[in-house]
């Protein structure tokens, strides 16, 4: 039984440091729109999002269009960087991905933010099967759970991505079959 999961990396948001609250931005409500287009094409069955804001405001409007309340689920929200700014975010996230078993003082590691969006994607597949999953997410643990299946989808495909972007897992009975990129800002 054919199963989708359509992982949308958030748009673009106003940064604060409260990372749950951090709202989109003008360009991010336009592109939340454009988001929002695109899957009412794609016959959803449910919304499932992060508990992050961001996250939540770019599926919200498929989560209208079919009618149905938005389903949160913490194992989609975002890797846990660092407790404390990092100087060089990009470095940062480099590190953690050459080394998959390393994090930043009160971070996550590769390997467990991987384990736990892991996790939560079997979930679904299992209580969803043969339906079709909007989740509204982030760019790392995007890239984390697709890399479970995939190595190529790796740090480098993770800068390459855009915000928001979609990417469209097609599960056959649990076992991933397609993987096919929906959307490009």
């Amino acid at each position: 039984m054919l199963t989708k999961l359509y992982f949308v990396r958030h748009a673009h948001s106003i940064y604060t440091a409260d990372e749950w609250k951090r709202p989109l931005s003008d360009k991010g409500f336009l592109d939340a729109d454009k988001v929002t287009k695109l899957l009412e094409a794609e016959k959803v069955d449910y919304v499932i999002s992060s508990p992050y804001k961001r996250a939540i405001q770019t599926v919200e409007g498929i989560a209208k269009y079919i009618g149905k309340e938005i389903i949160i689920e913490d194992g989609f929200k975002e890797r846990i960087l660092s407790v404390e700014p990092v100087e060089d975010f990009d470095l940062a996230v480099q590190k953690v991905w050459h080394e998959p078993s390393f994090s930043w003082i009160g971070g996550e590691s590769n390997q467990a933010a991987q384990t736990r969006g892991i996790h939560a994607t079997f979930q679904i597949l299992d209580r969803f099967e043969g339906n079709n999953i909007v989740i509204g997410t982030h760019g790392n643990i995007m890239v984390l759970i697709m890399n479970f299946f995939d190595g190529k989808y790796n740090f480098e495909f993770w800068k390459e991505l855009s915000m928001p972007d979609i990417y469209t897992l097609e599960f056959d009975n649990g076992k991933l079959r397609d993987v096919k990129r929906l959307f490009d800002i």
